[in-house]
């Protein structure tokens, strides 16, 4: 039977990525955002480059606990998950200033890295696979040493995947958060990457190089895989060496 996978933000980068492999592997994937055209092109891209026609979209703001429930409605109706990867978020941009800009700065950014996680997720586990479910996270190295507002958040994904790792666990369902290290090739950079911050963030690798969307979604791959039936509460990081033997 055909593994279905639901993957967020999947219309660009990491999300995208993780799409093309799913499907290329024979999973049938729905990916999700706010922007139905930047989703019907991925889902055309893909369809086209495997030959099949595996990638369908839904549009949804998973901040917004009414439409998250709607979406969970659709997609529930065509039968269970087997995987769930949570990769929408961001970093707003913010600017310091008085106590009214530095609330809205962390709420605005919890809620993008971590209600956008847990809303669809929750709604969705009592209609996932058991035994073989399978729930990943895209977190980033910032919540390992990261600062301010993203790394905070990016940090409470943490301590909520690994809560719901041991709760879903008797029932057969693992629960694991991916932190990549720098990867370019996404929208997190889309306006704020410079070739000096580049050649920064690179000299602080010790493989030398920035790593790739297609290399985040090989090891989320394997942790939506079978195989993986006995890897749970686990951060995994990819990140070229930049931080060694935490997480």
């Amino acid at each position: 039977m055909t593994r279905r996978a639901i993957v967020t933000g999947g219309g660009t980068g990491v999300g995208k990525a993780v799409a093309r492999r799913l499907a290329a592997d024979g999973v049938s994937v729905t990916i999700i955002g706010r922007r139905p055209t930047v989703l019907e092109a991925t889902a055309k891209e893909i369809n086209t480059g495997i030959g099949a026609d595996r990638v369908t979209t839904a549009t949804a703001d998973l901040t917004a606990p009414d439409q998250v429930q709607s979406l969970a409605e659709q997609i529930t109706a065509d039968g269970l998950v087997d995987i769930l990867v949570n990769n929408a978020g961001g970093n707003p941009a913010h600017t310091p200033g008085d106590l009214d800009g530095l609330a809205a700065a962390y709420t605005n950014t919890f809620q993008l890295n971590v209600l956008t996680a847990v809303l669809l997720t929750e709604t969705l586990i009592p209609h996932m696979t058991r035994p073989g479910g399978r729930i990943v996270s895209v977190s980033s190295i910032a919540a390992l040493r990261g600062a301010g507002p993203y790394g905070a958040a990016k940090a409470a994904l943490h301590g909520w995947a690994l809560g719901l790792a041991q709760q879903l666990a008797p029932q057969g369902i693992t629960v694991n958060t991916v932190a990549p290290g720098f990867v370019p090739a996404t929208e997190f950079w889309t306006d704020r990457l410079t070739p000096e911050l580049e050649a920064d963030r690179i000299s602080q690798i010790p493989l030398g190089r920035a790593g790739t969307p297609d290399e985040i979604a090989a090891g989320i791959a394997h942790l939506t895989s079978p195989e993986a039936g006995w890897t749970t509460g686990q951060i995994l990081q990819i990140n070229g060496g930049t931080l060694l033997g935490r997480g």
